[in-house]
């Protein structure tokens, strides 16, 4: 009897408090879509002072697939003055055989070294990087190996820098498996929960695969001091522009392109080092994310509890927790249409992932954070790290 009053208790206590929840983030969700929409509508104009000389600066390491047609992508963009940075550790990397070869001597390349044991690797090449730019750039852009963009991306990132208050742009990755696949789509839904909860404010936090800060700004708020002994090159940037008082503007428009396969021993992995990331840079986010999380998935828990009980009555909390959340994610492809067009026939062939895979990327949520509640260390391309705390970085292992 004691059990059963405290299974009811338990039960309304996490199921209200899922409901809730899950209202509010109903509500943050047509926020997001409202402000995807209205940047959609929004045309692209010259700054008025023109458009200023950019830094493209992209960090390579290893073969990855697709590398040469992502490369590619970067080195077409329509910018009228740009200078394209491939930064990398090692020479003799196959990235960098790959990237001379799909950009061609007018490409700078900037070879960083071996990093010493306590900084990051890619953070390593970006100081070097940015170190060696030319100094008549006015606007550094960081970005990855990994994605394609649209040939106007520069400008779209560049644009609204001009605005006051306006320290940095920033856009998001969106994974596109082109197989399709449980795990791809999954990882893919997963993933694309983190743009809805990019703030409109002018908030958000500077992703490193794709963001343009103003020099400037970058000197101001002594970014190469805030990398110094880091691994997570975009939220020490974010921290440095926030401390600075200048504001990180997020542009859906700007999104980019992922493709590729995985396995779901790698992406639970990715998704554990994503979080434990976030653990260490941004704790107090982290925290947020896993208690509601944690109520979140004990409410589901405890409603399939009560209907093997044959108590029907946890079907309406258990159809209001599932069902908007589904809903959101459905809101997220119809997004995803908006700011990828020529990604429509993908969307109506795996499109139906984000309404139905939701309720399980939820239960991969839990699993990351909890997990990376566990553990400071990371393993990432190749390099093993622990991460001491936001200002310290120790590399303890290292594989092929």
């Amino acid at each position: 009897m004691i059990c059963s009053h405290l299974v009811d208790t338990l039960f309304w206590l996490f199921a209200v408090s899922a409901v809730l929840a899950t209202l509010a983030s109903v509500k943050s969700g047509r926020r997001f879509l409202e402000y995807a929409e209205s940047r959609s509508k929004q045309p692209l104009s010259e700054p008025s002072g023109g458009w200023p000389a950019v830094a493209l600066i992209v960090p390579v390491k290893g073969a990855e697939p697709g590398l040469a047609e992502n490369l590619r992508s970067l080195g077409r963009q329509d910018y009228p003055d740009l200078e394209l940075t491939v930064c990398y550790a090692d020479e003799g990397d196959a990235a960098v055989t790959i990237a001379r070869a799909t950009l061609g001597p007018e490409c700078r390349f900037v070879a960083a070294g071996e990093p010493p044991p306590d900084i990051g690797e890619k953070i390593h090449n970006l100081r070097a990087a940015v170190e060696a730019v030319a100094t008549d750039r006015e606007v550094l852009v960081f970005a990855d190996s990994d994605g394609q963009v649209r040939a106007d991306w520069i400008r779209r990132l560049v644009a609204p820098l001009a605005d006051e208050g306006i320290g940095a742009t920033t856009a998001f990755r969106w994974h596109f498996p082109e197989d399709g696949g449980f795990w791809p789509l999954l990882r893919s839904v997963w993933d694309s929960v983190i743009p809805t909860i990019m703030d409109s404010q002018d908030r958000s936090f500077a992703w490193g695969g794709g963001t343009a800060v103003s020099r400037a700004a970058f000197r101001a708020a002594g970014v190469l001091e805030y990398w110094q002994g880091a691994v997570s090159d975009d939220l020490r940037l974010t921290q440095a522009l926030r401390d600075a008082g200048m504001g990180v503007r997020f542009l859906p428009e700007a999104m980019v392109a992922t493709t590729g396969q995985c396995e779901g021993l790698d992406f639970l992995a990715w998704a554990v080092r994503q979080a434990t990331i976030t653990r260490v840079y941004r704790f107090k986010t982290w925290l947020g994310g896993c208690l509601s999380h944690i109520a979140y998935c004990a409410a589901q828990a405890l409603c399939v509890l009560k209907l093997v009980q044959g108590d029907l009555i946890a079907l309406f909390p258990l159809a209001l927790i599932l069902l908007p959340g589904m809903a959101k994610g459905g809101t997220r492809a119809y997004v995803c249409s908006l700011v990828f067009p020529d990604r429509e026939a993908w969307l109506e062939r795996y499109g139906w992932a984000y309404f139905w895979l939701t309720p399980l990327a939820t239960w991969v949520w839990l699993y990351a954070f909890l997990r990376s509640g566990l553990t400071r260390r990371i393993r990432w391309r190749g390099r093993t790290y622990d991460l001491i705390s936001e200002t310290r970085v120790r590399e303890v292992g290292r594989s092929q």
